[in-house]
């Protein structure tokens, strides 16, 4: 007996247990429970503590209130040329009301699936592809404004539809990455044509810059040569008339400056001047009034034979001195054109410049 009453203590504790566990019932946040009784919509559970009649209530479905996402498996699309392209979207949607969620339609997110892909084939179906790749956001907007026009009558809100990828056939994308690829190298071609015309017009520019600025230097070189020259010239002559030489000083050293004339390789013809013989006359009378050149007259204890010795010598290392110069100038043509030299012409005597000969005209004597 006392066995019985002990099963029966404990059934009936069990029995209040499990009444207490069916009428008590928490819902978490972001969670909505749909209750029936006895087969019946009653009510939607709120997120807390609720209480149910034990063994009236039941729960019908935990419907998830939080933005969900779900991605579809890649699906085969035809464009508008007739091509074939796998397509992978991506769905962001939220329950807005559990209960025509779970009354108005069953299995919601197949239903959302199933509708996703037909209006993505009726959207690319009318677009081709080239088109089809460059509007992604105009097919977004479109799936988006089709499946909220219909998922709103099953109380579900999409809020994105993003596509992630559209895959063209091996061939179409071979042919894609070709056209790049030459369309690339164009732009790399006409890129690298545009920075050589700017290389080589701001090459001229600088040639241009630069001629300019060197003919400029080389104009005031010149002018400052020349006003240099026209300077030098000015005071020499102006020491020349300070100095107020005589016709026989000037005489002498015009003769001195004779073997600096013929000394040169490519002189061909040597011109003596007829003022030559007038310079050899008054040689004589130049060197014999050196020492008295203020008053240009001849001193008495001056000996004229050896004034005549000397003018005489300095003929003869005026005449040797050409004579060399010549005889340079046949060897130097003698081994450029491998022919022996010509002899060499003859030159005006020393004694016959002295004795005074009047020449007309200018004598010369050619270099062959």
């Amino acid at each position: 007996m006392e066995q019985i009453v002990l099963i029966l203590v404990i059934a009936i504790v069990v029995l209040v247990v499990t009444t207490l566990v069916k009428s008590v019932r928490i819902v978490p946040q972001q969670r909505m429970d749909v209750i029936e009784r006895l087969g019946k919509y009653q009510r939607t559970l709120s997120p807390g503590l609720n209480l149910l009649v034990p063994f009236v209530d039941s729960v019908r479905t935990k419907v998830d209130m939080r933005e969900q996402v779900v991605s579809f498996p890649p699906q085969p699309v035809i464009t508008s040329d007739n091509l074939v392209v796998s397509i992978d979207t991506v769905l962001y949607f939220k329950v807005v009301d559990p209960v025509r969620a779970t009354y108005e339609i069953s299995h919601f997110l197949q239903a959302i699936e199933q509708l996703t892909v037909t209006t993505l084939r009726n959207v690319i179906g009318s677009l081709d592809l080239e088109r089809a790749l460059t509007s992604r956001e105009e097919i977004n907007r479109h799936l988006s404004g089709v499946l909220d026009e219909t998922t709103g009558r099953w109380g579900i809100k999409v809020t994105r539809v993003e596509i992630k990828a559209i895959e063209p056939p091996p061939s179409i994308r071979d042919s894609m990455e070709k056209q790049m690829r030459a369309e690339r190298d164009r732009r790399a071609a006409i890129l690298n044509a545009e920075g050589h015309k700017q290389a080589q017009i701001l090459t001229a520019e600088g040639e241009k810059q630069a001629a300019v600025l060197r003919a400029d230097g080389d104009r005031q070189a010149r002018i400052l040569q020349a006003e240099g020259q026209a300077k030098a010239i000015r005071t020499v002559f102006d020491a020349i008339h300070q100095a107020n030489p005589s016709q026989k000083v000037l005489a002498y050293q015009y003769l001195q400056s004779l073997p600096q004339i013929a000394n040169g390789t490519a002189n061909k013809v040597w011109i003596l001047p007829t003022e030559l013989t007038r310079a050899l006359e008054g040689l004589g009378g130049a060197l014999g009034g050196l020492a008295g050149m203020v008053g240009d007259e001849p001193r008495p204890d001056v000996d004229a034979s050896a004034v005549e010795r000397e003018a005489a010598a300095a003929a003869e290392a005026a005449a040797a001195e050409a004579r060399r110069v010549d005889e340079a100038v046949r060897e130097a043509e003698a081994e450029a054109s491998g022919r022996p030299g010509l002899p060499a012409p003859d030159l005006i005597p020393p004694t016959a410049a002295l004795g005074g000969a009047d020449y007309d005209g200018v004598q010369h004597i050619e270099k062959h």
